[in-house]
């Protein structure tokens, strides 16, 4: 993403230099002496042949730039309606947060998404942690009865990443059996993290 629009600056600003120079040799060629060759004006010319070339060039590797894959073989927008596809209701189309962020924090973007759809429900009907708290990780905390409020549900989506990342993670726990025994009490837990992480991946 950073090569793009490096690539997009240079283009801009050799462009605008084009541009400088044409009119440069523009006005060197209307000066009184139009019967004299004028060094500046050929050396103008050769310039802006060259920075043509340049430009010409640059929008050549632009062309030639394959997406960056991210994640399972995915770019960013192909991971993204992956995910979108198992979430509905109140947290429908946030596939983006979930995904971006997860990649940010290290964290397994698929098992982010499906602990949130076994803590909410939100494969079909969020939950009211969701909808009035934007808790989407069944986080305890204060301001929603025992557990915490998040002012948005972006808000609430990195929260519950971020905890993921610190307590579980970052800690070597990064798989739904790993991470069980500390995040849930059902032994279940695991098992219907892991159907949610194979209905993702099939979508």
């Amino acid at each position: 993403m950073n090569l793009k629009k490096k690539t997009a600056e240079m283009v801009i600003l050799l462009s605008v230099l084009a541009l400088d120079l044409f009119l440069f040799g523009f006005n060197l060629n209307n000066m009184e002496d139009k019967k004299q060759p004028d060094e500046n004006n050929i050396v103008s010319v050769s310039v802006i042949n060259a920075t043509a070339n340049i430009i010409n060039a640059n929008n050549i590797q632009k062309s030639n730039l394959q997406p960056e894959i991210v994640y399972d073989g995915l770019t960013l927008d192909e991971l993204t309606n992956k995910l979108n596809k198992s979430l509905n209701s109140t947290i429908a189309g946030k596939g983006n947060l979930i995904a971006s962020y997860s990649l940010e924090k290290g964290v397994d973007p698929y098992m982010a998404e499906a602990i949130i759809l076994q803590e909410t429900g939100c494969k079909w009907d969020c939950s009211y942690l969701v909808k009035s708290c934007n808790n989407v990780g069944g986080q305890k905390g204060s301001g929603c009865g025992g557990y915490s409020y998040f002012p948005s549900l972006d808000e609430g989506i990195k929260a519950f990443i971020d905890n993921l990342y610190n307590n579980y993670v970052s800690l070597g726990l990064t798989t739904p059996e790993q991470i069980n025994p500390k995040y849930a009490e059902s032994t279940l837990w695991a098992v219907n993290v892991n159907s949610y992480i194979d209905i993702i991946k099939a979508q």
